[in-house]
């Protein structure tokens, strides 16, 4: 006996939804929120995402700057805007290079505070050092 067409195409629809349904509801709760992935880093790269998160955030206000001057023109949207065509390499620098010189500025100057910190308390040490072996009194200073 042959069944009907509908009866086919509702099995179909009743298999694809349930399937559907099934990837929906994985996703949505073995997928971990944002505070529990921050929480699961390690303590150096947590450190890392809370200092670049001030980068991030410029990085947003000047897409949205970028997306209210798009929005504003009544050009088509590959010709307003500040960013380059990624296969026209003639114009400007992108932002996005802007960004990681802003970014590599950043963890240079971090860089040169630590070393900085760590010259003073080496010529604090070398000073005290210093004086240690002036103030003792040898026998050549008898003479």
């Amino acid at each position: 006996m042959e069944t009907s067409g509908l009866f086919r195409w509702g099995k179909v629809f009743a298999a694809g939804g349930s399937i559907i349904l099934t990837g929906v509801l994985l996703f949505k709760y073995t997928t971990p929120t944002d505070e529990q992935l921050i929480q699961a880093l390690s303590p150096e790269l947590r450190l890392q995402y809370e200092r670049e998160r001030n980068l991030r955030q410029a990085e947003q206000q000047e897409l949205m700057k970028m997306v209210q001057e798009t929005m504003k023109s009544n050009d088509p949207i590959w010709r307003t805007g500040s960013v380059d065509s990624p296969w026209e390499r003639n114009g400007p620098q992108t932002t996005k290079d802007q960004f990681q010189r802003l970014k590599a500025d950043q963890v240079q100057k971090e860089e040169l505070d630590r070393i900085r910190q760590e010259l003073d308390k080496i010529r604090g040490e070398s000073l005290t050092k210093t004086n240690e072996v002036v103030s003792k009194k040898s026998w050549w200073s008898l003479w």
